[in-house]
């Protein structure tokens, strides 16, 4: 079992940066990536990183957001620039396995899934 936390979530303005950071309770070579969602409408896959540091952003963030990996402190991060009202939602970080490491799989067959971030912006 791999407990995963997030930490970095906040209120900011339009244009605004944050960057979100995912600790795992262990190494592990599973893919790692976020996923977001408002309430009453679909998660949405954003980014997704396997454990050799190749990653993937959905077209939706992709210029904006970043998504890296640290294996020695096992932490994913997502930064995120240029921020929009849009994307104001619950920000999540999961885990699937290493197959299929992609943004648009990230929120799907989960092996794991941390509590949550609330990321917020006004404009």
């Amino acid at each position: 079992q791999v407990q995963l936390v997030e930490s970095g979530g906040g209120s900011v303005q339009v244009g605004g940066s944050l960057r979100l950071s995912c600790t795992a309770s262990r190494y592990t070579t599973d893919c790692m990536g976020w996923f977001r969602q408002v309430p009453g409408t679909e998660r949405e896959g954003i980014a997704a990183i396997g454990s050799d540091g190749r990653a993937s952003i959905a077209d939706s963030v992709k210029g904006r957001f970043t998504i890296t990996r640290d294996n020695a402190k096992n932490t994913v991060y997502l930064q995120m620039n240029s921020l929009k009202v849009d994307d104001s939602a619950m920000y999540y970080c999961a885990a699937r396995l290493y197959t299929r490491c992609a943004a648009q799989y990230i929120a799907s067959e989960l092996l794991y899934r941390g509590q949550g971030t609330q990321v917020t912006i006004s404009s």
